[in-house]
């Protein structure tokens, strides 16, 4: 079996572990604040990484000199830093507004990450291509369908996801720079870990820790911390070692799906029609975007 196929395979398991994460996300808010949620997964998903990072280490032998190993440690922190930096500011404000969002629709709006990846790159130089253009169209199309009430206007949760989406397209361009750079797992543990103090200091100044409350989320918190921190950012940073960004993009768009999924199965969530036609010219447009002239996959 190809590394290539196996990544792919592994941004698929991303896909579907981050879908689901959006019932575990939605749910948990029925326990604790959004920081604190964050704050313990995090850290949570930081520790799940260290028993695997110690049997990596001792089950294989270093045949690096001082040189290499302080470089890799320099690529180290940057990564686990980079990395942490935009995932907390996506995380927090993500999770704070799922109070407020269902699971399924916070999962298309996030979705637009995938758009906004090449948008960031002309900030590199590059043009935007017809097909992100009309990418652009359709997910600003979508999105109206989806988020625009009659009378109300947008909610202000669902533009702030869409502007959560952004830092995760930020997120997926500083993995892709260093993921061939750093140790995969120890960037995920080193990132889960900026993420927890980061949020640990939001708790402080905005919410209560109440341990009872962390108990009695501990479903959710377990499976946002261990398979979302924990397996599927790593399996997302393995991936992407092995696969162009524009692939992986199109694969883990699927969380979208996902979510959408999980939130009618296990909520009991039920989309209106007008709701559905956003999510088919979102999900289109995500999927356009990632196709370009000329491209072999």
């Amino acid at each position: 079996m190809s590394k290539r196929l196996v990544s792919n395979f592994a941004l698929l398991m991303t896909a579907l572990i981050w879908g689901l994460s959006f019932v575990a996300q939605r749910a948990g808010m029925e326990y604790v604040g959004p920081f604190t949620f964050n704050m313990v997964r995090s850290l949570l998903g930081a520790l799940s990484l260290v028993p695997v990072i110690i049997f990596v280490k001792v089950s294989s032998h270093d045949y690096r000199t001082p040189e290499v190993k302080h470089k890799q440690h320099i690529n180290l922190a940057r990564a686990g830093i980079g990395c942490g930096i935009a995932l907390f500011i996506a995380i927090s404000v993500q999770q704070y507004c799922m109070q407020f969002v269902d699971a399924g629709k916070a999962g298309f709006i996030t979705a637009l990450y995938i758009l906004f990846v090449p948008v960031i790159s002309i900030l590199y130089g590059e043009k935007l291509t017809k097909n992100i253009i009309i990418s652009v169209v359709l997910g600003i199309i979508g999105l109206f369908f989806l988020c625009f009430k009659s009378g109300c206007g947008f909610c202000k949760y669902d533009l702030l996801i869409l502007s959560s989406a952004f830092f995760y397209a930020v997120h997926i361009l500083v993995v892709d720079y260093y993921s061939k750079k750093a140790h995969p797992i120890k960037v995920s543990c080193v990132q889960f870990l900026i993420v927890g103090l980061l949020s640990w200091i939001l708790v402080i100044l905005f919410e209560n820790i109440s341990i009872e409350c962390i108990l009695s989320c501990k479903i959710p918190i377990l499976y946002a911390g261990i398979l979302t921190c924990g397996v599927a950012y790593t399996l997302q940073i393995f991936g992407q070692k092995y696969t162009p960004p524009v692939i992986a993009s199109l694969i883990l768009c699927l969380e979208s799906v996902f979510a959408v999924l999980g939130g009618m199965l296990i909520l009991g969530e039920v989309l209106s029609i007008k709701e559905l036609t956003g999510c088919i010219f979102m999900i289109s447009a995500v999927i356009l975007s990632n196709f370009h002239p000329r491209q072999r996959f």
